[in-house]
């Protein structure tokens, strides 16, 4: 087995000489297609094996074992001819007739917004060998691109809105977790990404619950994907390609929020949701208006959140990362708020401490995780939210933050003393305690305080709380150490000034 990142190591220095790729965001995407086809076409040699009666939706001479494989095979100009003038043009219009055509529809949305940036067809051939090197069908080549394709979206970082659709892997795999999605349940992120969350609600699955080949079969049924923005979702439609997915036609190129609340059509019908909707953007005019008027804004975040709540089938349960401005904003926000708690039990929330996001952003997250509500005969909810637990999650000892190179790990959720143990049975939450880290809320406290969900731990010692008299020298000290130092530049500067004129 090659060392898979050492490989990738190489093709983004070979693409660093073509003049035609500028910079971390289209290096990634001239990879991703490569990949996808490459990905795609060791698929499909399994399938031919598997039965006589598969076709490849792609003409055989457009597949990548026709043009790619041979290394001293096409090159230079023609090669170039042939991607910008034959691969491309056709794979954005195969046809989605016949029996593959739900494998036709995946590789025309993920080569509908795809592009080639490379110019220099050598250096193309080059990268071509380079890919041709991992077996996609071994499964160590596939067990080590998943590290790799987690670097890549890291890499991403330079391109300045890849934090629009990272999350930590210990974060997504502990959502998943408490969420416990079952084997015949429809779960959504409806703003997938690059598809961090299903996969770990493919995986979480498949170790607990998958028993047959048609548990399988079920399990890619019921899992369900948007991605506004052609990056991305070209990265989860191939990561859900190496999760085992063939035709991953549930993951949609599009905008949850485009269509009209009232008519979506997959209003009530969820029975999890678990997303990091983006956050500190604003959607495009005239979106708003799909939400009732009463929640109407353009901040993306608040959007989703309301999405979410609709899209909910009654007793279906989802996890949210959320900024604190959500937390404590006001206006829309507290309706927003008041909404989720009078129609959804949000039972918890997890408090995470800064840099979970480094480098993509420095702004706080929480963890938010509630069930909606089943309804009497007259349509009021039914166990709306009575209190909210609140968990403080700390930094690991001798950490200050989290940074790119010392990222959050599972772990510190896994540990003794940690968000898994404290939360108990995952169903019941039966067993919870308030300790240093712990507390809860009474709904009606919340209420009273405007839906303000921004409440600190009321265990920790805060460190300006102190005494009066203590606080008043300190601040005088402080204030004879500035003058000191004033003192100390006007003297240098003035001595400078000296030597200068004296000159």
């Amino acid at each position: 087995m090659p060392n898979v990142s050492g490989v990738i190591k190489s093709i983004q220095d070979i693409m660093r000489k073509d003049a035609g790729v500028d910079g971390d965001a289209q290096r990634i995407g001239q990879l991703v297609w490569m990949f996808f086809l490459k990905i795609l076409d060791d698929q499909e040699e399994s399938l031919m094996l598997l039965s006589d009666d598969y076709n490849s939706p792609i003409p055989d001479h457009l597949r990548w074992s026709a043009w790619a494989t041979d290394p001293e095979g096409i090159t230079g100009d023609a090669l170039l001819d042939f991607i910008n003038n034959q691969l491309f043009p056709k794979l954005k219009n195969l046809s989605l007739e016949g029996p593959e055509r739900d494998r036709a529809r995946v590789v025309r949305t993920a080569f509908e917004d795809a592009y080639n940036y490379m110019k220099n067809g050598t250096l193309i051939r080059q990268v071509v060998n380079k890919i041709n090197e991992i077996d996609f069908n071994n499964t160590g080549d596939k067990h080590a691109f998943g590290d790799v394709y987690e670097q890549v979206l890291k890499d991403l970082q330079s391109a300045g809105n890849a934090g629009e659709f990272y999350t930590p892997r210990a974060v997504t795999q502990f959502m998943v977790d408490m969420l416990d999605p079952q084997l015949d349940e429809l779960v959504l992120d409806p703003a997938c990404g690059t598809g961090g969350f299903l996969a770990h609600v493919m995986d979480h699955r498949i170790e607990r619950y998958v028993e047959t080949v048609e548990d399988r079969a079920t399990v890619q049924n019921n899992l369900l994907g948007v991605e506004k923005k052609a990056l991305p979702h070209l990265l989860c439609v191939t990561n859900m390609m190496l999760h085992g997915i063939e035709a991953p036609t549930n993951i949609l190129h599009d905008n949850t929020l485009s269509m009209p609340l009232k008519d979506h059509k997959w209003r009530g019908k969820i029975d999890v949701i678990v997303t990091n909707p983006p956050f500190g953007g604003m959607e495009e005019d005239g979106i708003e208006k799909n939400v009732p008027q009463a929640f109407q804004t353009r901040e993306t975040a608040d959007l989703f959140l309301v999405l979410i709540i609709e899209l909910l089938k009654d007793g279906g349960r989802a996890a949210v990362v959320l900024p604190d401005g959500t937390l404590f904003g006001e206006g829309i926000k507290t309706r927003i708020k008041e909404k989720l708690m009078t129609e959804c039990n949000l039972h918890t929330i997890i408090r995470l401490p800064n840099g979970v996001f480094n480098p993509y952003t420095g702004i706080k997250t929480n963890l938010l995780f509630f069930e909606k509500c089943h309804k009497d005969g007259k349509g009021n909810a039914l166990n709306p939210t009575s209190e909210v637990w609140f968990y403080e999650h700390p930094y690991p000892e001798g950490y200050k933050n989290y940074s790119k190179t010392k990222p959050m790990r599972i772990e510190e959720f896994r540990d003794e003393d940690s968000e898994q143990a404290w939360w108990g049975d995952v169903k019941t939450r039966a067993e919870r305690k308030e300790n240093d880290r712990a507390w809860k809320v009474s709904a009606e406290e919340i209420k009273a305080n405007g839906y303000n969900l921004d409440i600190s731990n009321p265990h920790r010692k805060e460190d300006g709380h102190k005494d009066p008299a203590e606080l008043l020298a300190a601040w005088q000290e402080n204030r004879k150490q500035l003058a000191a130092t004033q003192e100390q530049l006007k003297m240098a500067l003035a001595e400078a000034l000296t030597k200068s004129t004296a000159a």
